[in-house]
């Protein structure tokens, strides 16, 4: 009975977010009510409170749901202890953008972080909430960049700051401009491509050089 009633909150919460995806995706995120969903889901307010404080935790969990097959890859990107961490990276970030194309679930979802979330309404808690996730994400590249610079594979000399404001921009660039215009090319196809570019941006270009080295 327990193990039934674990398995029936879960279906539940799928369910939800199936249903704020869905709506998210339709509507953006500011224009659409947790009634809404609650009614596209199938369920009461309530269970949706159950599960998730409120909308900024709903964007939380979509997140985490489409990053969850590749969170073995992510902890690999981090793991101090292993080696070759750019090569890491660079199959992380393949992996990326490749499943940004071939995965419709998680299409959707970097569409309403990138393109359907309003930062206007006061008090702007999405932008505020988009922010805290940047944050997390710089620190996730920080770690990768300094094992890389570490294990020789960047230049010891490189300008760490620099090297994170350029690739966070290079990433969330490409993720943004493929989502406008997805006929230009298929990174299923030029993903190494363009993990390529980044990487050879942070071993040759001289800008991204500490100054006086």
């Amino acid at each position: 009975m327990v193990r039934r009633t674990k398995e029936e909150a879960f279906e539940t919460r799928e369910s939800i977010l199936d249903a704020a995806e869905k709506c998210f995706h339709e509507k953006g995120v500011s224009r659409t009510s947790l009634s809404e969903i609650a009614q596209a889901a199938g369920v009461t307010r309530g269970a949706i409170y159950w599960h998730f404080q409120d909308k900024a935790d709903l964007l939380d969990a979509l997140f985490e749901r489409i990053q969850l097959p590749m969170a073995a890859l992510n902890q690999a990107a981090l793991d101090a202890s292993a080696t070759n961490p750019l090569e890491r990276f660079r199959e992380l970030l393949v992996a990326v953008l490749k499943r940004l194309e071939s995965d419709p679930s998680s299409r959707r979802v970097n569409e309403i972080l990138l393109l359907k979330c309003d930062y206007v309404e006061e008090p702007c808690t999405q932008k505020k909430h988009l922010q805290s996730m940047n944050r997390h994400h710089d620190d996730n590249l920080k770690t990768s960049i300094l094992l890389a610079m570490a294990s020789g594979e960047l230049p010891a000399n490189l300008d760490l700051d620099m090297a994170l404001f350029c690739t966070h921009s290079f990433i969330y660039g490409v993720l943004h401009q493929w989502l406008m215009q997805p006929q230009q090319i298929s990174l299923v196809e030029r993903a190494d491509d363009v993990a390529a570019t980044l990487l050879d941006m942070l071993r040759n270009n001289p800008h991204l050089r500490r100054k006086g080295t």
